[in-house]
């Protein structure tokens, strides 16, 4: 949301996609009142990724093509549940990961047929390395990581870009369990990281830049140190 009210400035199309029919009419509105061209909504569960190639293709007629596309969904999940069952694990692992390589397939196909085109994909800090608190949904992120890096080196000769964008913790539904501390950052702030790297062709960044710092300590402490910390 908050990146594209950032971008509504500039009058555009946007086809939003949600799995809340009420949330997407909200913010389509308000898109349009905040100066946005025109605005498509499309109602999917993301997880049901044999409807992603019919909803893209959507797009592309709707909107005449697609320059810029955001995959911005994903669930924390449960990982004390996920320890103790399987199925709950593959559920996380199927909707940020699965689900995520399925789109970004489809979107980096069609972008590399027309020769430009921007993918940004929002990962985590997560995914650098596992921690006995979150290594589910870190899991997930590092797999992610390591698809998005693949793909760029594929595509990113043929004009498209391929951003991997790593925030850390953001004041956010998902993490409205969680007690807010001086890490936290605001949507707004995130979005506008987001954009700038986009404008600037990045390959990957962490947002925010503090977090690459952190991340750098976090994956230098030797194994058989880290394995006795409580992260």
């Amino acid at each position: 949301m908050a990146v594209t009210r950032r971008l509504a400035q500039r009058p555009g199309h946007f086809m939003l996609v949600a799995r809340n029919p009420r949330k997407l009419s909200t913010v389509a509105q308000d898109l349009v009142i905040r100066g946005a061209g025109a605005v498509d909504t499309w109602v999917l569960d993301l997880d049901d990724t044999a409807a992603h190639e019919g909803m893209l293709a959507a797009a592309v007629e709707r909107m005449g093509g697609i320059d810029l596309a955001l995959i911005a969904h994903g669930v924390l999940g449960d990982q004390a549940a996920a320890e103790a069952d399987f199925e709950t694990a593959a559920a996380i692992l199927h909707t940020n990961f699965i689900s995520a390589v399925s789109l970004c397939t489809w979107l980096a196909n069609y972008f590399e047929s027309r020769g430009r085109g921007t993918l940004a994909v929002i990962s985590s800090v997560a995914g650098d390395r596992g921690r006995k608190s979150n290594y589910l949904y870190g899991a997930s992120k590092g797999a992610l990581n390591v698809f998005l890096d693949g793909l760029r080196n594929r595509v990113d000769r043929e004009g498209v870009q391929v951003l991997t964008i790593k925030p850390g913790f953001v004041a956010t539904p998902m993490t409205a369990h969680v007690q807010q501390n001086a890490l936290f950052a605001s949507p707004d702030r995130i979005a506008k990281g987001i954009l700038r790297a986009v404008k600037r062709r990045k390959d990957v960044v962490y947002l925010p830049w503090y977090w690459g710092g952190i991340m750098l300590v976090i994956r230098l402490i030797p194994g058989a140190v880290f394995k006795k910390m409580n992260l």
